[in-house]
């Protein structure tokens, strides 16, 4: 997905949060968004893949406010909260595989890019189980989970990843592939880390693997060779969220299914669907 003409000011939004999250001083704040103009006007053109082009400028602007993490706190309130929603989810809902991926993608609504507050969480999940996914391709989903060897599960947001344990139990129910879990390298953004997997335990699920880098999505071109190699050889692709939309949606690859909620009027409009659509879609089927 190409940029939309909203992601330039929400690339703009992006930088004003990260400045006041990473510093208390007013002055520091000015220059980094000098500094974030420069550097979105570098990265902001036709041709830009917004989760890449947002990703460039957010690193450069955790460099020079020094603070590698900005959205710590806002991950660990994030972490504490989704674990204990899924954890009364379990024990109200009889769980069966559709049910866990509407839940996996109802997690997704935890993203700090467009402004979710994470306390508003068990409040949206009760309301969002009443709605029917816009797009639903989960019974195609199981079929090719049940035919694969091999699995990748692309994460997104923290706290969203507890949503996702409950998907990856009911895989390892249905299917005996080799399960791989991806996260993000480094901190960027509210993204899961390899770090915050292996915190989670999803060990017991399969192969923690890193991306290989901390851009948000999975930038091909940026990967490890690993990371390469595994998602190369990977017969399904289950793709988190809206960065992992918008950087593979550019590969048209049949492999991969995308399980997000869209919620911003670019990636709704790329998909045809309503904003705050739920979807469950392979990308061979984008209308």
């Amino acid at each position: 997905m190409k940029v939309h003409y909203e992601c330039l000011t929400c690339m703009a939004t992006q930088c004003q949060r990260i400045a006041e999250m990473a510093t208390q001083d007013l002055e520091l704040r000015k220059k980094a968004m000098f500094l974030a103009a420069k550097l979105i006007a570098r990265e902001y053109h036709e041709n830009a893949i917004p989760a890449i082009a947002g990703s460039l400028v957010f690193l450069e602007l955790y460099k020079f406010l020094g603070n590698d993490d900005p959205f710590k706190k806002y991950k660990e309130r994030s972490n504490a909260i989704a674990r204990d929603v899924v954890k009364l989810l379990k024990e109200k809902l009889d769980i069966d595989f559709k049910t866990a991926v509407k839940l996996a993608i109802i997690g997704n609504v935890i993203d700090f890019s467009v402004g979710f507050s994470p306390e508003k969480l068990e409040e949206e999940v009760e309301k969002m189980l009443s709605e029917e996914l816009y797009i639903d391709e989960s019974d195609e989903l199981l079929r090719e989970i049940k035919r694969a060897r091999s699995i990748l599960y692309l994460t997104d947001n923290v706290g969203e990843h507890h949503f996702d344990a409950i998907l990856l139990e009911k895989i390892k129910e249905v299917s005996r592939a080799e399960l791989y879990i991806a996260g993000k390298e480094g901190a960027i953004i509210n993204d899961v880390t390899v770090e915050d997997l292996k915190r989670d335990g999803f060990e017991r699920f399969g192969r923690i693997v890193s991306t290989g880098t901390r851009i948000v999505g999975v930038p091909i071109n940026d990967v490890s060779d690993e990371f390469r190699r595994i998602f190369e050889e990977s017969d399904i692709i289950i793709a988190k969220g809206q960065g992992n939309f918008e950087t593979l949606s550019e590969l048209k690859d049949e492999r991969v299914f995308f399980l997000l909620k869209a919620k911003c009027p670019a990636v709704a409009r790329e998909l045809k669907v309503p904003r705050g659509a739920l979807v469950c879609m392979r990308n061979a089927t984008r209308r």
